[in-house]
């Protein structure tokens, strides 16, 4: 018997599903399957692949019927929000929709003498690693344009969402996608390093925490294999004077606490203009308080578990340190926490960037909330991190907040929105958020290799 990955419910702390990993001869194989096939599936016509593809993510949806309490069992997300389909399908469509433009060959020019372009070559073998927070949108963000693209895929889940993977191999297998185009595997660490390390993928896609993108490169360094990253994040919003109060509160604080707080562009920290501040905590309070937290299977609760009680033991740790350094709490603890997995989702005010609660990742239901006075301090503080994903900024002035956006250090500028990924555009970080670019032309870019042709005509 090999080694086994067990996904532990956080609803009850019991074993929910476990699958044995691939030794590493059976993991390479599927490896060196998927590269046998790569040139077919490349070749089928582009609107082929789109067709199936979509196909794909349309029997996800019949299935979500059984997805969404599972995805409860699995990370506790609450059954009343209905699962993921609804942005898994929004960003597939629209992958697939501008995937023609996307991959269309640029054509640079041509007279009597020479014809010269650039094709879009697809990489070959993409490895996705996906993570368990958003498990079907997270995934499908590389699986959809990498498969329309024309590389075939190797997707390995987290151990948290043990079944989503799975779920999604077979979907896209019964709507016509060869097996060979689109594995998913169950992998330990140590054969998940030597296949990056052997050459066995063109393109890896990671989506997870700061060491995991480490060990990512780590493994690739030396191979030429392109990694692209998504690791941490600790979002800031930031409410200027002349906000929609009502609209900034209920966006921020639904943005740092929903999914238990377990959202890569989840807001952590806020900063609001000193006019503003009294106002904006008042409210905010009142708005957690209201929360129902409790078994996410049950229609009432609003807020579930958090996935894992490691992953809580690290927010309340958080918590006490920056309340025993002076900050402020102003939840109470609520009935249902069990000093595990089930945890007081909180608000902190007093707090400084000198608390780990306003500098470390926190991905989970706890924000800190700073009064400023001006852009300017704004500015320093949203930059003071080592992470960079979006920024929300709120006010009535499209023209300040795109000053204000260009001189904040971001994958991700958000007016008067936060917490949301548009497929239109770019999904990337900078700083310890990781490199690279999803979705969006990028997307495409960034899952193809440049192919120049420099063809001079024979001429008499």
């Amino acid at each position: 018997m090999g080694q086994t990955l067990k996904c532990i419910s956080p609803i009850d702390g019991s074993v929910f599903a476990e699958r044995e990993v691939l030794s590493r001869e059976a993991a390479f194989d599927v490896a060196a399957r998927a590269r046998a096939a790569q040139g077919a599936w490349a070749a089928r016509p582009l609107a082929e692949r789109v067709e199936l593809v979509m196909a794909g993510v349309a029997a996800v949806g019949a299935m979500n019927d059984e997805i969404v309490p599972e995805l409860a069992h699995m990370m506790g997300r609450p059954v009343r929000y209905g699962g993921e389909f609804g942005g898994f399908n929004e960003r597939a469509s629209h992958m697939a929709a501008i995937a023609a433009d996307s991959l269309a060959d640029i054509a640079v020019g041509e007279d009597e003498t020479f014809k010269r372009y650039i094709k879009r070559i697809p990489h070959g073998v993409v490895f996705v690693v996906a993570p368990w927070n958003y498990p079907y949108m997270t995934a499908i963000n590389t699986v959809a344009p990498a498969l329309i693209a024309g590389n075939t895929v190797v997707l390995k889940h987290a151990t948290q969402t043990l079944l989503v993977g799975e779920r999604m191999a077979a979907a896209f297998h019964a709507a016509g996608v060869p097996e060979d185009v689109f594995k998913n595997v169950f992998l330990s660490h140590e054969v998940t390093n030597d296949l990056i390390a052997g050459n066995a993928f063109d393109f890896v896609n990671f989506t997870g925490s700061v060491g995991g993108g480490q060990a990512m490169e780590r493994a690739a360094a030396g191979t030429f294999t392109g990694v692209g990253t998504e690791l941490g994040g600790k979002d800031p919003g930031y409410v200027m004077e002349d906000a929609d109060l009502d609209a900034a509160v209920d966006t921020l604080i639904d943005g740092a606490m929903f999914n238990s707080g377990q959202c890569c562009c989840g807001i952590e920290r806020i900063y609001v203009h000193e006019s503003l501040y009294d106002a904006f905590v008042e409210k905010a309070v009142a708005i957690v308080n209201g929360y129902r937290l409790g078994n996410p299977l049950e229609a009432d609760t609003t807020i579930g578990p958090m996935a894992n009680v490691r992953f809580a033991d690290e927010v309340r740790a958080q918590i006490a340190a920056a309340v025993d350094a002076g900050a402020v709490a102003h939840i109470e603890t609520m009935a249902e926490d069990d000093g595990g997995a089930y945890l007081t989702p909180q608000i902190l005010t007093n707090v400084t960037h000198d608390m780990r609660v306003m500098r470390d990742e926190s991905f989970g239901p706890v924000v800190g909330i700073m009064k400023v006075s001006s852009d300017a301090e704004a500015i320093a503080l949203m930059n003071d991190s080592e992470f960079g994903l979006t920024a929300s900024l709120w006010t009535q002035d499209v023209d300040r907040a795109a000053a204000v956006g260009d001189q904040v250090e971001t994958g991700t500028v958000f007016l008067n929105r936060a917490d949301y990924l548009d497929p239109g555009l770019c999904w990337t970080g900078c700083k310890n958020t990781g490199r690279g670019g999803g979705l969006s032309v990028i997307g495409y870019h960034n899952l193809t290799r440049p192919k120049s042709y420099h063809l001079k005509k024979v001429t008499s």
